[in-house]
């Protein structure tokens, strides 16, 4: 079957969404999306991309679903509430869940769907909105080898790599264990270029030193925390879009939850947590590379001139 012959029903059209749907349309599939956001929904169609108006209208004759939600209530609302997934698609039916949502809930995810006859993956990814944008995301993912691989040709248009993590629910376990990393090395990276601009380092030059020696890191050189060293970064667009710092505190929430349930020390983690919660409070739909911001109130300082 040719990607021509094939449709896609996607929920989820928001930052992240939006674009792995475009690239799934660009790569030859039919794609069908629903987000009950207007601002989305309008947003999709600007860009090409046939929007349903409910979510059964966007499930008809999809022979894939995926959802691209907030949290795993959403997820799990989106299949079984009302009118859901479970009840709309026929019976073989892929369906795929990209979100970032708590262990249990993906396996119970896999669990409603293996009793509907829906084979299953917990798909989440890693490379934020630049990598959607390109189609270069990771998928880390979780459930049976032969739904895998009906899905690695879907994954190919929207990303470089794909890795089985395990059964159910162990693309959610790498994702979160991934993210307490992302968290941390942000924030490390964050105070590095604050301590730069106060002794008078110029940015370019930490970057110039840092993308290419030890210290080299996603936080680096894609989501640079200051404007110029990497055009794409949000901290060129005052840290509009991007990996929200709400999306960020939820995800470091599930590490804690998974960390404190299998009686695990993570220091780090639970510090870049409770940074993250009080982002929350200021800038909540801001990168979550604006904890540059918090850090230079905390240290009392403005960006240097960076003349070094």
């Amino acid at each position: 079957m040719t990607t021509g012959d094939r449709s896609i029903a996607f929920f989820g059209l928001g930052n992240m969404g939006l674009p792995m749907a475009a690239n799934l349309l660009s790569a030859g599939y039919a794609v069908r999306g629903y987000d009950p956001v207007p601002t989305a929904a309008a947003s999709a169609r600007a860009a090409g991309l046939e929007v349903a108006e409910t979510p059964a209208e966007a499930t008809i004759g999809a022979d894939a679903v995926i959802t691209m939600l907030p949290s795993g209530q959403h997820v799990l609302d989106a299949y079984q509430r009302g009118a859901g997934i479970i009840d709309t698609v026929a019976n073989g039916t892929l369906v795929v869940d990209c979100s970032t949502i708590d262990i249990a809930d993906a396996r119970a995810l896999h669990e409603l769907a293996g009793g509907a006859g829906l084979p299953s993956l917990d798909a989440p990814v890693s490379g934020g909105v630049v990598g959607a944008t390109a189609g270069t995301l990771t998928f880390m993912v979780g459930g049976a080898p032969e739904a895998l691989e009906a899905a690695e040709p879907i994954f190919a248009a929207m990303g470089k790599r794909t890795v089985h993590c395990g059964d159910a629910g162990a693309g959610q376990a790498a994702k979160m264990c991934n993210n307490m990393i992302l968290a941390a090395s942000m924030i490390a990276v964050a105070e590095a270029f604050v301590l730069a601009e106060a002794l008078d380092l110029s940015p370019q030059a930490l970057y110039d030193v840092v993308s290419t020696s030890s210290g080299q890191c996603w936080a680096v050189t894609a989501n640079c925390p200051v404007p110029g060293p990497v055009p794409t970064s949000p901290a060129n667009r005052d840290f509009q879009g991007g990996f929200a710092t709400s999306l960020m505190a939820k995800d470091l929430r599930l590490a804690a939850s998974a960390a404190a349930g299998g009686e695990v020390d993570i220091a780090i983690g639970r510090t870049a947590l409770a940074i993250y919660e009080d982002l929350v409070t200021t800038v909540p739909d801001r990168d979550f590379s604006v904890v540059i911001d918090a850090i230079r109130r905390r240290s009392g300082t403005t960006e240097g001139t960076g003349t070094a």
